[in-house]
């Protein structure tokens, strides 16, 4: 054997997507330590919650490791073009300037974001076709064609001296997606007969049992229910799911209805849809203004804001923020898509103001009006036996779903499974997968246009501002040390009672000095008062002048 081969190693580092759903960031090694070469496959982001992460509306994988390594990054190779995989190349690629691949559907829809950052002279995508293959030494890849819910996903073949690797992406067992192939699983089974060290797989649907469902079962159902309906029809879904738009389109076609694009990413997600040569037998589009001029029963709008987000298209239509589109008694909404965890409340209070207003809320929990695209556990199994990988690698995923995962594997008598999360290091090897090391990981901020870290603590800041306000104190002391006139307060999300009790507090406070840091004491009894009365502890900041 070569001697050179003995010291290699192929290791897999998650950044991003390993005990969590969303911006999934994965690299793949391969040489021995001081001299490992990297590939990066997906580098997505997750969305900010008012709750958790005021004012931040985008987060992403912290880079650093690689940005540290970077004369050893050779390409970033995304598998398709949803924003948890691609979302974050933008931001990270000028510490890296390395290669970037992609389909054509994915490709374009990262171009737009590209111009967004102003990288179009600098960054120029690398098509690759359908099936195609890359030589990126010491990696050899091969895309191979799968289904999810959106156009173009694949399946990576990593092949390495050391064994070939399975990252699956996203993906699901569609016989009839409608928009694009099927998964090609005459090349996975020829996997599994060539060899497979090991399978990185999604595990967001490992609790559910079943299969998941085809976007040809969901686009009859829609055209039934859409056909039934009077009044305005409004259907929200995720934008990029392609298949359902044109399930969507077509059914208002067939019930004698305009369609009405609303929400910037419909109208960037069909566009490039057309560019790339998917919906060619979609319907003309009204713009909104236009569609004021309809009877109720004759349109039917295609929107955004599934999730409840709070400045999407359906949220601005519910609150009554949108021109040309007003929702009234007789009309429907149909939220074509499932809750994804976590939104709930944002929602069920979306949902609860369309009601108010008369319209009749339709959803997956009472209409056939969506599928996952995701596998179900039968799914999972069908994929083990095809390629039949002699490592487990459960991804994609909240620890629960990566544990279930990993008992369904051990069901399946996969040889070994091995968990991961975000910065862990694991060597791939034949019965012997084990981690080795672990990479500097954690979250990155983008806000306003800041790229601020997670541990900055900006985030916790406005949490606690949300929650119990903020007083300004400004003392002018003499030279003495003693007042030389009242404490200015400046209070903002604090009830007025409390003012006086704070006020008093901080004269005492001074008068009481023995010492010490006279700003610390000042700001703790000014906190302490606040609490006697309002049972809260609001951030407290002091600044002293001296005359």
């Amino acid at each position: 054997m070569d001697k050179r081969l003995t010291k290699d190693e192929l290791v897999f580092l998650p950044l991003g997507g390993a005990g969590e759903i969303g911006m999934n960031l994965n690299c793949y090694g391969f040489g021995p330590p001081e001299e490992r070469r990297w590939i990066i496959v997906d580098c997505g982001v997750m969305f900010g919650r008012e709750s958790a992460t005021p004012g931040v509306d985008v987060i992403m994988p912290d880079a650093r490791f690689l940005v540290e390594n970077r004369q050893d990054v050779i390409a970033i190779v995304l598998t398709h073009g949803h924003e948890d995989h691609l979302g974050a190349v933008a931001h990270v690629w000028p510490d890296l300037r390395c290669p970037v691949y992609a389909t054509p559907f994915t490709a374009r829809l990262l171009q737009d974001k590209i111009v967004e950052a102003g990288l179009e002279d600098a960054l120029r995508v690398r098509i690759v076709p359908l099936g195609g293959k890359l030589r990126l030494a010491p990696f050899e890849l091969e895309f191979i064609t799968i289904t999810h819910s959106i156009p173009e996903p694949n399946a990576l073949v990593i092949r390495t001296p050391l064994g070939n690797i399975v990252h699956t992406g996203d993906w699901k067992l569609d016989p009839d997606p409608l928009v694009g192939e099927p998964t090609d699983d005459r090349a996975l089974r020829k996997l599994g007969e060539e060899g497979v060290l090991a399978m990185i797989c999604d595990s967001t649907n490992a609790l559910v049992l079943g299969h998941s469902g085809s976007e040809a079962e969901v686009e009859r159902a829609l055209n039934g229910l859409i056909k039934g309906l009077s009044g305005r029809v409004l259907v929200t879904c995720f934008a990029s799911n392609v298949a359902r738009l044109q399930s969507i389109a077509h059914a208002a076609r067939d019930s004698g209805r305009e369609v009405v694009l609303v929400g910037r990413s419909m109208h960037r997600i069909v566009r490039a849809a057309q560019d790339t040569g998917y919906l060619r037998d979609f319907p003309r589009v009204l713009d909104e203004e236009d569609a004021t001029q309809l009877h109720a029963d004759n349109v039917l709008y295609l929107c955004t804001g599934s999730q409840g987000e709070a400045r999407a298209a359906l949220s601005r239509i519910a609150e009554g923020n949108n021109p040309n589109i007003q929702l009234s008694e007789g009309d429907s909404v149909i939220f074509s898509s499932r809750i994804i965890p976590g939104n709930e409340r944002e929602i069920f209070e979306l949902q609860n103001k369309l009601a108010a207003l008369g319209v009749a809320v339709l959803t997956e929990r009472d209409h056939f009006v969506h599928v996952s695209g995701h596998p179900g556990r039968e799914e999972l199994a069908e994929m083990y036996r095809w390629v039949r990988p002699r490592i487990a690698v459960p991804v994609h995923g909240e620890m629960r779903h990566m544990m279930e995962h990993a008992r369904l594997t051990s069901e399946l008598q996969v040889p070994q499974t091995a968990m991961v999360v975000n910065g862990q290091m694991l060597r791939l090897a034949p019965g012997r997968a084990e981690i080795i090391d672990e990479a500097p990981s954690g979250r990155v901020h983008l806000d306003g246009r800041l790229l601020v870290n997670e541990d900055e603590g900006y985030a916790r800041s406005r949490r606690a501002l949300g929650k119990a306000g903020f007083i300004g104190i400004t003392l002018v002391l003499k030279k003495s040390g003693r007042l030389a006139a009242e404490p200015v307060l400046h209070m903002e999300g604090i009830p007025d009672a409390v003012l006086g009790p704070v006020a008093t507090a901080v004269t005492r406070a001074v008068e009481a000095r023995r010492g010490g840091d006279l700003n610390e004491q000042v700001r703790l009894a000014a906190r302490r008062a606040a609490q006697d009365v309002w049972g809260k502890k609001p951030i407290v900041r002091v600044e002293m002048v001296e005359v």
